[in-house]
C-alpha cells in the first residue's frame, strides 16, 4: 500500500533516507548506469582542515552536470579525489600532532599525512553526501596515496625518456620566505610601494644616470645596457662602466630590449632583478655574481649588506650612496612586483640546479590543443591563449621542500650522469633507497636526488589517476591500450584561477604522452564573493558561515538551487534570498505532488485526452526540448528557469486549477474524461520530478518512492532516463485553444484581485463577447471548464464589437463581462 504523504515536507528525514538509498544500492556506480561512458575529472580540494562555500558552489554545479548526463543516457563515471600532497597538508599535520616533519623520514611522514588526513577525508566526503554529491566514493585517490606517487614517477621516468625532461643550473624563480622554486603560474602580481632612484655610474670620468627600482643589486651588476640607436650612448660602445660604491667595472653593451624612452636609456644588468636580467644575462654570456643566498639574507659579496634582508638593504645602500654622492633622485613610487601566491612575498631569481619541463617550444602546440577543447563558458578560452602566449619560462618541476612526491633518481658523483629508477621500484625515495647499479662511467658512488616534484605536476595527471581507478591498471597506464579511449575523458569542471595551473599544465602532459587533450570539455566555474567583494577562501578566513552551519540551518536542496542560480565562470554573492526562493519551491513541490498523490495512476495516457490535458502535454514536451538544448551547453540555470516556468505557472497556477474540479468531483465527468486526466497527471509529475532531479535530488528522490517507485524498475530517480519517461508530443490546436481559455481565466482573475475578491468568489454570470467565430466556438465548447475555473453559475457567450471588462455587484451578487 502506497505510504501517504505527510502535510509538511521533513527534509532533514527524507535527506537522510534518501542518501541511504544512494549509498545502500551503490547508485552512482557505473555498473547500475549502462550507456556510453561520460567520465569527469574532479578537483580534488586541498586537505587542510576544512571546506568554505565556494567548495559547495562550484562542486554542486559539476554534479548538476553530471545528474543530467546520467539519466539522459550515459554511463557516468564520477571519481573523487583529495589533494593531500602540500605545503597546506604538511603543516595542517605538523600542527595537529605538534611534530616537525624533518625530524622523520620522508616515507614516515607521507604515511603520518595519508593517516592524519583520512579523518579529514571522511569528514569532507560526509559534507559532499549530505550536498547530494552523486559521487562513486568507492572510486576515490589522494594525490599521495601510493598510486599517485607510482604514476607521477613512472611519468617523470617516461617524459625524461622523451626528452621533455631535463635537469640544468637555471636562473629559477625562487621564494626565500617558502625556501623553494616556485614555477611562473604560481605567481601573482602585488601593487607594493617603493622608491625609483637615479644612481650615477661613470665612465672614464663621464657621469652615467641610470634609474633602479633595485639598488640593493649594485653588488651584482654585470653591465649596463643601452639601445643601439640611441646617439646618446653609441660612443661608450666597447667601454666599461664604473658601478658606485662597489667600484667594479662592467661593459656597456648595446641591446634592441632597452628602451630609450624609459628613464635615461640605460639599464643595469644585475643577476638577478627581474626575468629581462635573466635573459640578457643568456643572451650575452654575462658573469653570474650571486649575491642574495637562499634565506633571502645578503651574502659577503654584498660587502656592507651583508646578512641584511632585501627591504633593510635597499634603506641601507641608498643612505650610503647618499653619503657618497652617487644618489642623485629617489622618489616614491607604487609598482606591481612578482609575488609567490601562497605567502605573498617577493620572489628572487637564483641559479640552482632543477629539473625543468620543456613547454616553450612547444607553445603553439598547446594553443591549438586550447583551440581544440570546448570551452564553457566560451570567453574563458581566452585566458588560457593569453597565459600561454605569455609564458616566458620552461616549468620548473623541483621544489626545494621535505614534503612530497621524490624524484626517483641518483646522479653519479664521478661523472654526474643520471640513473632512474626501475619501474618495479616505484613509488621510491631515492633518499632511503640506495642505487645498486654501476653507473656507464664505471663508477658505484651516486648521490639521491633530495628536491620533490611540484604538486601541480601530480594534479596535471589526473586524468590517468582516474583512468587508473576505472580500467585497474598502472604500470601500463600511458599505453594507448590501457587506456582504452578512456582520454580524451568528458569534462574538467574547474574555476577560472587555476586556469594557468591545473588546466594548462594538464593539456601539457597529457599531449606529451599520449599526444591527444585530456577532456573533450572544461567547464569553468566562478567564485562565491564574500561581503567584501572577494574570493571567499580558507586563506583568508572569510566565508560567511561554513558549510556544516549552513546544513543545520537550510535544506541541502535549498543550497543546490542557490548554486543553480549561477552561471558558468561568472563570480556570484551569496545570498540569503536565492536560497529562501529555493525553499519555497521545495515547499510547493511537497504540496502540489501531495495534492495529486490520490489520483496517480500507472494507465498509460490514452488516446482521447481532452484539451487540457494535450496542451500541458505539449507544454511539457517544449519545457523538456528547451532543457535539453541548455544542459547540452552546460547551461544550468537557464535549464532550471524553463523547468521552473513550466512547473510555477503551467502546471501549479493553470493545469491543477484546471482539472481540481474532475478530481475533486469525478461523478461530474465522464469516466474515460477522468482516466485521461488521471493519466496525464501522473506521466507529467514524473516528467517534471525528473527535470528537476539535477537540482533537487533529495525531495524528487522522496516523492519519486512515495508515488511512482511501485510502477517502476527503478529503484530511485536518479536511475531513470529521460528517453524512456519522455515522449514527444504535439498538439497545435489544444494550444491556440487553451491560449483563448487561459486569456479569459485571466482576465477573471485580474478582476476579481482588482476589487480585492478572493478567486474563489461566485459569480451570478460571466459574459464573454467576441468578434471572432472560431473563438466563440471554442468557448462553447468548454462551457463546463469555463464556469468551473471562474466559479460562474451562467455563461453567456456573444457575437459582438463591443468591448468590456468590468465586474459589477448587484444586490449582493457578481456579474462580469469580458471581451477576447
Amino acid at each position: 500500500m502506497t505510504e501517504m504523504m505527510e502535510k509538511k515536507y521533513d527534509h532533514i528525514q527524507a535527506e537522510a533516507d534518501a542518501q541511504k538509498l544512494w549509498e545502500i544500492n551503490d547508485i552512482y556506480n557505473t555498473a547500475h548506469n549502462p550507456g556510453k561512458l561520460y567520465t569527469i575529472d574532479t578537483p580534488p580540494p586541498t586537505v587542510s582542515g576544512s571546506l568554505h562555500i565556494g567548495h559547495i558552489f562550484s562542486y554542486t554545479q559539476a554534479d548538476i552536470i553530471a545528474r543530467y548526463k546520467r539519466m539522459n543516457g550515459f554511463s557516468v563515471f564520477y571519481p573523487f579525489g583529495f589533494d593531500d600532497n602540500g605545503l597546506p597538508t604538511e603543516k595542517y599535520v605538523e600542527k595537529k600532532l605538534e611534530i616537525n616533519a624533518h625530524a622523520l623520514k620522508r616515507s614516515e611522514f607521507i604515511a603520518l599525512c595519508l593517516q592524519e588526513t583520512q579523518e579529514v577525508e571522511k569528514k569532507f566526503e560526509t559534507l559532499w553526501r549530505r550536498i547530494g554529491l552523486s559521487v562513486d566514493w568507492k572510486a576515490h585517490y589522494s594525490t599521495i596515496d601510493e598510486r599517485s606517487r607510482f604514476i607521477s614517477q613512472l611519468s617523470f621516468i617516461e617524459l625524461y625518456k622523451k626528452g621533455f625532461v631535463y635537469r640544468k643550473d637555471e636562473p629559477a624563480l625562487f621564494c626565500t620566505t617558502c625556501q623553494t622554486t616556485v614555477a611562473q603560474a604560481e605567481l601573482d602580481d602585488l601593487t607594493k610601494t617603493s622608491t625609483f632612484n637615479d644612481i650615477l655610474f661613470s665612465c672614464e670620468g663621464e657621469p652615467l644616470r641610470i634609474g633602479t627600482t633595485r639598488p640593493e643589486l649594485l653588488a651584482a651588476v654585470t653591465a649596463v645596457f643601452y639601445h643601439p640607436q640611441d646617439t646618446r650612448y653609441t660612443h661608450l660602445a666597447g667601454k666599461m662602466a664604473l658601478v658606485p660604491h662597489y667600484n667594479t667595472a662592467v661593459p656597456l653593451l648595446a641591446d634592441d630590449m632597452v628602451d630609450p624612452e624609459k628613464g635615461t636609456g640605460l639599464v643595469m644588468c644585475a643577476t638577478f632583478g627581474d626575468k629581462m636580467d635573466v635573459m640578457w644575462f643568456k643572451k650575452h654570456k654575462l658573469s653570474y655574481k650571486p649575491i642574495i643566498t637562499t634565506r633571502g639574507t645578503f651574502s659577503e659579496a654584498a660587502g656592507a649588506l651583508s646578512g641584511m634582508r632585501v627591504a633593510s638593504a635597499r634603506v641601507k645602500i641608498l643612505e650610503i650612496l647618499q653619503n657618497e654622492g652617487s644618489l642623485q633622485r629617489s622618489e616614491p613610487i607604487s609598482h606591481s612586483v612578482n609575488v609567490h601566491e601562497r605567502c605573498k612575498k617577493e620572489i628572487e631569481y637564483l641559479i640552482l640546479p632543477q629539473w625543468f619541463l620543456s613547454i616553450l617550444e612547444h607553445k603553439q602546440a598547446f594553443i591549438d590543443l586550447g583551440n581544440t577543447i570546448q570551452w564553457y563558458p566560451s570567453f574563458m578560452k581566452s585566458r588560457y591563449i593569453n597565459w600561454v602566449e605569455n609564458i616566458s619560462w620552461d616549468w620548473c618541476l623541483s621544489r626545494q621542500r621535505f614534503y612530497g612526491i621524490p624524484f626517483p633518481a641518483w646522479h653519479c658523483t664521478e661523472c654526474k650522469a643520471i640513473v632512474l629508477a626501475d619501474i618495479n621500484q616505484l613509488p621510491i625515495d631515492p633518499q632511503e633507497t640506495p642505487y645498486t647499479g654501476i653507473c656507464s662511467c664505471g663508477k658505484s658512488s651516486f648521490t639521491p636526488d633530495t628536491d620533490v616534484m611540484d604538486t601541480w605536476n601530480t594534479s596535471s595527471l589526473t586524468p590517468y589517476i582516474t583512468a587508473s581507478l576505472y580500467t585497474n591498471e598502472l604500470k601500463t597506464i600511458f599505453d594507448e591500450a590501457s587506456l582504452d579511449s578512456f582520454i580524451p575523458m568528458s569534462m574538467r569542471p574547474q574555476a577560472h584561477d587555476i586556469i594557468r595551473t591545473w588546466a594548462f599544465d594538464t593539456i601539457v602532459k597529457v599531449w606529451m604522452h599520449n599526444k591527444t587533450i585530456p577532456w573533450n570539455e572544461i567547464v569553468i566555474s566562478g567564485h562565491v564573493l564574500s561581503t567584501e567583494k572577494e574570493k571567499i577562501s580558507k586563506s583568508k578566513g572569510n566565508s560567511p558561515l561554513a558549510p556544516e552551519s549552513l546544513l543545520a540551518q537550510y535544506p541541502a536542496d535549498a543550497l543546490r538551487y542557490w548554486t543553480a542560480s549561477g552561471g558558468l565562470g561568472y563570480d556570484i554573492s551569496f545570498s540569503d534570498n536565492q536560497i529562501a526562493i529555493g525553499q519555497k519551491l521545495l515547499i510547493k513541490l511537497w504540496n502540489a505532488f501531495r495534492f495529486a498523490q490520490p489520483y496517480i495512476t500507472s494507465t498509460q495516457t490514452s488516446e482521447n485526452l481532452g484539451t487540457v490535458n494535450e496542451w500541458i502535454l505539449h507544454k511539457s514536451s517544449l519545457c523538456f526540448s528547451s532543457y535539453t538544448a541548455f544542459f547540452e551547453k552546460h547551461e544550468f540555470n537557464a535549464a532550471l528557469s524553463t523547468i521552473e516556468q513550466f512547473f510555477w505557472h503551467d502546471f501549479c497556477d493553470n493545469y491543477i486549477e484546471l482539472i481540481k474540479d474532475q478530481l475533486l468531483n469525478p461523478a461530474h465527468y465522464e469516466l474515460q474524461t477522468v482516466d485521461a486526466t488521471r493519466s496525464t497527471l501522473s506521466e507529467v509529475g514524473l516528467k517534471i520530478l525528473q527535470l528537476y532531479a539535477p537540482f533537487v535530488p533529495h525531495i524528487t528522490e522522496t516523492i519519486y518512492g512515495l508515488m511512482y517507485k511501485e510502477h517502476h524498475t527503478e529503484s530511485s530517480i536518479h536511475l531513470t532516463k529521460f528517453s524512456t519517461l519522455n515522449k514527444e508530443y504535439s498538439f497545435e490546436n489544444s494550444i491556440v485553444e487553451m491560449g483563448s481559455l487561459l486569456e479569459l481565466i485571466s482576465h477573471v482573475r485580474r478582476l476579481k484581485t482588482e476589487h480585492q475578491l478572493s478567486l474563489k468568489t461566485e459569480l451570478a454570470e460571466l459574459t464573454v463577447t467576441s468578434e471572432q467565430d472560431s473563438l466563440i466556438a471554442c468557448l462553447e465548447k468548454h462551457t463546463q471548464l469555463i464556469t468551473t475555473i471562474t466559479r460562474s453559475k451562467s455563461l453567456l457567450i456573444e457575437k459582438t464589437a463591443n468591448h468590456y471588462a468590468d465586474l459589477k455587484e448587484v444586490q449582493g451578487v457578481w456579474y462580469a463581462r469580458v471581451t477576447l
